[in-house]
């Protein structure tokens, strides 16, 4: 029975009048019927799959972040990104910093992808843990661009240097009280200032990515990722500048930092706030209380994405990686917390 091979490398090749390449589908079965649908893979050259994991700390849950990590070494995406909180930060001691940094990065060891740093509010509290991160990681914003998708990096802590500092005392505030008095906690100003809730975006950042935005007029999608939903903040400190930037383009806005998966439509463009990967969370079965991974495959129409519950992404055994059965990812048996009636 004579072997055919299908496939555009093979096609090429007896066009070509030579061997050519061995083409990557090879079947014995003649031309006629066969038992496969077509022969059109799913595998463009301009496709890939990219993970994003979001909060862990913030109420950081030993072990969880860890499953995660285990989970990415057997899914094998393209790339990791974050949307930020990867330390618990809150401290002025860079030799606490970097050995909660070692730390984390050492948890990214066995997975083979490359991991995107953004910063969250964890990560970048005060003055001295911008230093820090400089230091280990470079810039607290930039851009990158892969298979001509471009990829922008925000930092949602971008304030000037006083106003960071003042922040950090507040809220420094705010945390030693929050589990003695949470109503006199509620009532300082931390909370109240919407640097707590949405970030802010300084001019020189916009400007930045406002001059990234128009040198690559011809990439075929846009993923914005940051740690705060900024966008919810008007004025100049605001997404404004960049979103009018990005606008007739097609673009999608990842975030995080408030613990639960929401999706919205703002502007016509996709905008999903992504829930935890080993922070504090809800256990009441409410809608977006969940740890889970964001999976993304870009394809020629656009982003497929995906969202994988860390209590689904079993191994070949059939169980939950690094010990995550013993872990209180969905609902269990004391000292989990019970689901409500």
């Amino acid at each position: 029975m004579r072997r055919i091979g299908i496939g555009l490398a093979l096609a090429c090749a007896l066009l070509a009048g030579g061997a050519g390449p061995k083409p990557a589908f090879e079947t014995p079965v003649a031309k006629g019927p066969h038992p496969w649908t077509h022969a059109r893979f799913d595998d463009a050259p301009d496709k890939f799959s990219f993970a994003v994991v979001s909060d862990l700390e913030s109420g950081y849950r030993p072990g969880v972040f860890e499953v995660a990590a285990a989970q990415l070494a057997l899914l094998r995406p393209t790339m990791i990104l974050t949307i930020g909180d990867m330390i618990e930060g809150g401290s002025e001691d860079e030799a606490l910093l970097n050995k909660e940094w070692d730390a984390f990065d050492a948890r990214l060891a066995q997975t083979p992808a490359p991991f995107f740093h953004v910063p969250g509010n964890h990560d970048m509290t005060n003055l001295t843990q911008r230093k820090v991160w400089e230091a280990r990681y470079g810039p607290r914003y930039s851009w990158f661009i892969y298979k001509n998708v471009l990829f922008l990096l925000l930092d949602t802590e971008d304030y000037p240097a006083a106003t960071m500092q003042e922040l950090y005392r507040q809220r420094a505030d705010y945390l030693a009280l929050r589990t003695k008095d949470p109503k006199a906690a509620a009532a300082l100003p931390y909370p109240r200032r919407i640097e707590s809730q949405v970030g802010a975006i300084g001019p020189a950042q916009s400007a930045y990515f406002e001059k990234a935005i128009a040198s690559h007029p011809k990439v075929r999608w846009t993923f914005l990722l940051m740690h705060k939903p900024v966008y919810r903040r008007d004025g100049d400190q605001g997404l404004g500048r960049i979103e009018a930037a990005l606008k007739g383009r097609p673009y999608t806005l990842l975030n995080g930092h408030l613990h639960r998966y929401s999706y919205a439509e703002r502007n016509g463009r996709d905008h999903i706030m992504l829930g935890t990967t080993g922070g504090e969370r809800a256990f009441d079965g409410s809608e977006g209380a969940m740890d889970h991974m964001l999976w993304v495959t870009m394809t020629k129409g656009g982003p497929q994405i995906a969202n994988l519950k860390l209590s689904g992404v079993l191994d070949k055994t059939g169980h939950l990686p690094a010990g995550g059965d013993k872990l209180c990812l969905e609902h269990g048996p004391p000292p989990c917390p019970a689901p409500k009636p």
